[in-house]
């Protein structure tokens, strides 16, 4: 999920790649196939990618199969709450689910399928699901966080009424609101780490 992202600019090594051809990308590529060598990777990072897969696990078997072990999963994901129960249904134009008995959805081509639950449902409701089909996977870290500035910068209306100079105080507010995040974040920064089986 490079996307237009400049993360390749700051991390050394770094293979960026998405789904559909951008200049600036190594790889084009789905997530539900990599094409990597097993065991060859430190780390795959995953920025508002997992919850358009419509076969999550097809991601995380691939992920397991490329890690090298003590490898990591990290990724960047809409998570559940209260709060973001509301704004993601009534405000987002993408589905957000939490009731949804299946980790699949169907498959309607790149970018236009989601479910913004699927990792809430996978790594919190479902947690012993997933770590019984993959033993070698261990979630070492969801940490909930970002409530205001992703809507603040844009992201529901792709017009932000938050000036670029007020970055560091609504960081500084939603630090502040740290103990809250259980009812408050909007995504989560989930960190999956490859080791051998327990």
């Amino acid at each position: 999920g490079a996307g237009g992202g400049f993360l390749g600019q700051t991390i050394p090594n770094l293979i960026t790649s998405d789904i559909l051809p951008l200049s600036h990308l190594d790889l084009v590529m789905s997530g539900h196939s990599l094409p990597f060598q097993s065991a060859s990777l430190r780390a795959i990072l995953l920025v508002n990618v997992f919850h358009h897969l419509p076969k999550p696990r097809q991601l995380i078997e691939q992920a397991g199969r490329c890690l090298k072990s003590g490898g990591v999963l990290a990724m960047i994901e809409p998570w559940v709450t209260p709060w973001s129960s509301w704004v993601y249904s009534r405000l987002h134009t993408e589905p957000f689910m939490p009731e949804a008995l299946e980790w699949e959805f169907p498959d309607s081509g790149p970018l236009s399928g989601a479910n913004g639950a699927l990792p809430w449902i996978i790594f919190q409701r479902d947690r012993a699901l997933f770590e019984a089909e993959f033993p070698d996977l261990h979630i070492e870290k969801i940490d909930p966080f970002m409530p205001f500035r992703y809507l603040l910068s844009g992201g529901v209306s792709m017009r932000s009424p938050m000036p670029g100079w007020t970055f560091s105080f609504w960081r500084g507010i939603e630090k502040g609101l740290h103990p809250w995040m259980g009812r408050l974040a909007m995504f989560a920064r989930i960190v999956i780490r490859r080791g051998p089986n327990r």
